[in-house]
């Protein structure tokens, strides 16, 4: 997903994500404990998907926080 997609995302939508990319980085730990991992790369991009979820969650956060604020 690219930082488009992500963002036209709700932010209840967005922890749902961000709660599969964790669970999907959990069994690709276990493989690669295993000496089974296929794709050692599959790791970093995961792991960037989530930081680019977050971003977006707490853009959106400030966002409402200033609407609210004014």
């Amino acid at each position: 997903m690219n930082i488009k997609e992500i963002s036209e995302l709700t932010p209840d939508e967005l922890r749902a994500r961000k709660r599969e990319l964790r669970e999907q980085i959990f069994h690709l730990r276990l493989q690669q404990a295993g000496g089974q991992l296929e794709k050692p790369s599959e790791l970093r991009t995961l792991r960037r998907e989530i930081a680019r979820i977050e971003t977006v969650l707490t853009q959106k956060k400030n966002k409402a926080a200033v609407a609210v604020a004014k």
